[in-house]
């Protein structure tokens, strides 16, 4: 795979991962969080594993141990993610849940001693504009549901910074840590939908169907792709396509539910977008 198909079948991924929050919203009028992320981590491992039986059983010790903490960091990225849509609009949902540009070289810096880049505090700056504009009501308060939301972009900084080191050790077979985090993932899901909601499978065509569509594409396939993807480019590039999320998320929001930022809200929107693309482009090679 070169870095250009690479880079395409992250794009690719980001489209879906933008289309899902109106999918999570469908499967929600009928499955509870953890039941609905248990149902779609699950299904979408065991087709993985299905089709990559051979390679998938060769796996070493360091893959299940990286899918393992991959895994768990999912639980918290999509438990952001799906409460986020419970509570917050689909719109605030698919722009916040994108600030995982900027959250993943604040913890690089933090935790993995990596320099930041001096324009960091500029897009911190950008985005914290933005995310004020977009979600503070009149008391200067976040919705629960925006709070969820920057849980999930905060997780999944985690877990792209996971995937970055899990993926350069030669004994980590990357496309079985894309099978096996799945697996990990809706195990820790559905043990806490045991604890806290009442599991049930879903009977109406809508939520099988968008439930379906979450499972095979925006969960099998994704984590697949993105995990073996990241061998052929870097964390950064990767950042850059992420940032499209929010733009096809709120593309989806407007067309599928005729969801209408206000004035305020839409600039808010365009500030955290500009702090995304500020974090990850090179204006520096651009100019020359």
């Amino acid at each position: 795979m070169t870095r250009l198909k690479a880079d395409l079948s992250l794009l690719l991924v980001t489209a879906g991962w933008g289309v899902s929050y109106i999918l999570i919203d469908v499967c929600l009028a009928e499955l509870q969080p953890f039941t609905l992320n248990a149902w779609r981590f699950l299904g979408a491992f065991f087709v993985a594993f299905l089709f990559s039986f051979k390679r998938s059983v060769r796996a070493g010790r360091d893959t299940l141990k990286y899918g393992a903490l991959i895994g768990f960091a999912l639980l918290f990225v999509y438990a952001g993610a799906t409460f986020g849509v419970l509570y917050t609009s689909l719109s605030n949902a698919g722009f916040l849940c994108g600030l995982t540009v900027i959250f993943t070289p604040l913890l690089g810096a933090v935790f993995l001693r990596k320099k930041p880049e001096a324009k960091l505090a500029a897009a911190v700056v950008l985005a914290l504009a933005g995310i004020g504009l977009l979600t503070l009501n009149a008391d200067l308060r976040l919705a629960p549901g925006d709070l969820f939301c920057i849980l999930c972009a905060l997780a999944y900084a985690v877990d792209l910074l996971l995937t970055e080191r899990a993926v350069q050790r030669p004994s980590v077979d990357a496309f079985a840590l894309g099978v096996y985090q799945l697996g990990f993932a809706g195990l820790f899901m559905l043990i806490f939908a045991v604890i806290f909601e009442t599991p049930r499978v879903p009977v109406l065509p809508q939520s099988q169907a968008a439930l379906l569509f979450l499972t095979v594409f925006c969960t099998g396939v994704a984590f697949i792709v993105q995990a073996v993807a990241q061998q052929y480019t870097e964390a950064s590039r990767v950042g850059v396509i992420f940032t499209l999320e929010p733009v096809f998320a709120g593309i989806a929001a407007r067309v599928f539910a005729g969801e209408v930022l206000s004035g305020r809200a839409a600039f808010g929107a365009v500030l955290l977008l500009c702090g995304l693309f500020v974090i990850e482009i090179d204006f520096l090679k651009i100019r020359k």
